[in-house]
């Protein structure tokens, strides 16, 4: 399968806020990552062969750094959008 460039834009929750932004400067190179009330918001552009894929990746990178940590995102790519609650799909929809 070839490698997409999809578009992020998601909410990250956590209870250790150093450690999170850390992981997700190093992360996310074409981007930017905001800090919100409980945590960040992060919109950037990752390349990847799924949203499924780049979802399981970036959890599971915040997760090593703060075991406590919730990924709300929207992974789009062309005219089609994903939706993830930490691992869990929640639909996709044309764009």
């Amino acid at each position: 399968m070839a490698n997409k460039v999809y578009e992020l834009t998601a909410n990250v929750s956590t209870d250790n806020p150093q450690a999170i932004r850390r992981v997700l400067e190093g992360l996310v190179e074409k981007g930017s990552v905001s800090p919100t009330e409980d945590g960040f918001q992060v919109k950037a552009k990752m390349i990847g062969e799924s949203a499924r894929e780049l979802n399981r990746a970036l959890l599971s990178a915040l997760r090593k750094a703060e075991k406590k940590t919730r990924l709300r995102a929207e992974w789009s790519f062309g005219k089609s959008v994903e939706r993830f609650f930490d691992y869990v799909p929640r639909g996709s929809h044309k764009a």
